[in-house]
Formats: C-alpha cells, structure tokens, sequence
C-alpha cells in the first residue's frame, strides 16, 4: 500500500465507528491511531473496498427518469418543500436520519427542519434502537449522557454484557474485551437467553427469561443493600431517591427465590452475578438492543443505572453502565438534537429559556415550540 496517501475515514456498519485508513486505488486497512478499534477491523470493515463498485449505482440525479444537474435537483426538492409548506403548514413535512450521517449534517439537518421550516418532525434511527436508553438516561441524569468509554472495558475486573452479542455486533469492541481478559483476567458475565457466540467466552451466563431483566438488576440493587455496598457519602452528594428506589427493588425482588422464579435462572448462578458485582469495583455493564428493543426498554435501561449509581462505580476508569450503539453515529445524531423531541445539545422543548437559547443562537424566529412525530 505505498504510493498513495492515506484518507482517514469512519467504517459505516456498526457503533463501534472503527477508524479506516482508505486510498483511492480501493486498497485499505485499520486506522492504528484509531481510538475506537487501534488498527483492527472486522470482516465487514476488511470488505468496505467491496461496495466502492458502482456498475448498479445510481450516479446522477433523476427525476422522472430525466437526469438533473445537482443545481436542479436540489432547486426541485426545495420547491416541493416549500409548496408542501405553504399549502399545508410545516408540520406536512418530515425528515427522516440515518445513524450513518456525520454529526455536522445531523446539526444542519436539525437546524433546517426545527429552526426554518419550524416542525419537530425530524427523527432518527435512535428511535428504533436507542430511545429506551435516551429516556433512561434522562430519567437519571437529567439528559441523555453515556457515562463511559472504550477504555473502560480494558480497565474492569468484571464486565456484564446484557442482552449484547458483541461477538457478532460489535467484534472490534468483544476482541478489545477477550485481549484484556487474556492480560488481566477480567471476569466476564453474558445475560441473553440464548446461548450465543459471546457467552461461549463468558465466564458465566444467564440465560435470562426474556422481558426479566428489570427483576434480576431490582434483585442486585436489593442485594448491594443488604450486603453493605451501598456508598452512602457518594449517594448522598450526588444522587436523590436511594430509599425509594431500594424499597421498589425489595418489592419486585424480595429474594433470590423470587428472582429465579421470574428470570427462570438458577439460585447459585444469580448469587454468584450478584456477589462478583457487590465485591467488585471495577465493573462495567454493556447493554445493547437486547435491552433496548423492549415494552419495558426504559425500566430495563434505570434498573442498571440504579445498580452503578448506588454504588457510585460510575464516570471512573474501568466502571460505570456502558449503552453500545447499533450505528456509528447513533450518539452524534443525539447530541446535536436529531430525535423529535430534542433541541440541539440536549436542550429541551419544555424548557422555555431553552427555546429563548437556540431561537437567538440560529437566529430562528419560527423555531418549531412542540415535538415532532417520531419515526415510530
């Protein structure tokens, strides 16, 4: 591969965002300088040379089978936008967002549609597989934060991986995980009811009832009470309702007896999970679309949180509830406000002074006061 400068660019597939370094020729590699995958790439990320093949592409802009310049194609939406606007209002008109867009056209996109056209109907793929951790993080931290980083999982004595096959979904991010078990002998603990690629590497798995895992996580947080791993200064500096949220936590999950019945997992495997968590600091939970994808999403996502938070094992090196991404960019999208019922930098709709903020920031006077209708 010499002869040729090297392009950095972003693997496209999954949330792992893997750095790439391509040339024009089509030949490429891994990124070594790459926080995320540090050279490696799976086989997906290996075969990106593959889709350059444009023999079935469309190449130019059409309309009506007629090929365009892109000075009329672009002339031509913004015509239909605008007719569409003007006879119907704009809440007639939608943007929908891929997980794949760079987060400056994300923002572009947003401040389009929310601050000019005036609707909220602007929604992304997070609705589909990250809007339970959205409100879960909101309910908890007051906006929609990922307490967490790569590193973390190369820094923990224990990592939970809940409802994530990350063998399969994220293999740069499992490989990461298996190197620094290999080195450090970081337990590692699989909760999916079925016995995947991941829990084959797992130094315990669960094979978890599905819809249970609001019961097994109320069970721990239960059980870090009962064993004195309650931190106790730090919940006090940091956090509110502790009593409230242990008294809900002894409801559901009284005991282990009543845990097992409900999560269909044996006695001596739940008390093994949740004495490894209780004496182990350093620990990181993983949740993926397992817990995401689900009626009880939310609850599932603050039954987690709630376990890290108690303990204050969060926002240090090697601990905290980690949400894996299903696209590179699902987080990028969030944060400059792509879901419907965001602002931009998670500023809210319900917030007037929020509204005040971004109105005169755009310089926006028909900037859209409501949410718009979600993707779903």
């Amino acid at each position: 591969m010499s002869g040729a400068a090297d392009i950095r660019t972003t693997c496209p597939y999954c949330g792992v965002g893997c750095g790439v370094l391509a040339r024009a020729d089509g030949t490429l590699k891994g990124d070594p300088e790459h926080p995320a995958n540090q050279g490696r790439l799976c086989s997906k990320g290996a075969a990106l040379a593959e889709t350059l093949d444009d023999s079935e592409r469309l190449l130019h802009p059409m309309a009506d089978g007629v090929r365009l310049s892109w000075d009329a194609a672009l002339d031509l939406v913004a015509t239909r936008f605008q007719e569409t606007v003007a006879a119907h209002g704009p809440d007639s008109v939608a943007f929908y967002i891929s997980g794949q867009c760079l987060t400056e056209d994300y923002y572009v996109a947003n401040k389009l549609m929310k601050g000019f056209i005036g609707s909220g109907n602007i929604d992304t793929n997070s609705r589909l597989c990250m809007a339970s951790s959205v409100a879960g993080h909101i309910r908890a931290f007051g906006e929609d934060v990922v307490p967490g980083l790569y590193e973390d999982l190369e820094e923990a004595d224990l990592v939970v991986l809940v409802g994530s096959n990350l063998a399969w979904c994220h293999p740069v991010l499992h490989a990461r995980l298996m190197a620094a078990r290999a080195a450090r002998g970081t337990r590692v603990v699989v909760v999916d009811p079925r016995r995947t690629a991941t829990a084959e590497g797992a130094d315990l798995h669960l094979p978890i009832a599905p819809g249970a895992d609001v019961a097994l996580f109320a069970g721990l947080l239960a059980h870090l009470d009962a064993a004195g791993a309650v931190d106790r200064a730090w919940t006090a500096a940091h956090t509110t309702g502790l009593d409230a949220a242990l008294a809900a936590a002894r409801e559901t999950a009284p005991d282990l007896a009543r845990v097992a019945s409900i999560t269909g997992l044996a006695v001596a495997d739940i008390a093994r999970l949740y004495d490894w968590f209780a004496t182990t600091e350093r620990a990181v939970t993983v949740y993926s679309q397992g817990v995401n994808q689900s009626s009880a999403g939310t609850d599932k996502v603050n039954a987690i949180l709630n376990c890290h938070l108690v303990t204050g094992r969060i926002g240090r090196p090697g601990m905290g509830p980690f949400s894996v991404t299903g696209q590179p960019n699902a987080m990028g999208g969030r944060e400059v406000g792509g879901l419907a019922n965001q602002l931009a930098a998670h500023m809210r709709f319900d917030r007037p002074e929020d509204l005040d903020r971004l109105r005169r920031f755009w310089g926006a006077p028909n900037l859209a006061t409501r949410p718009g209708l979600k993707a779903v």
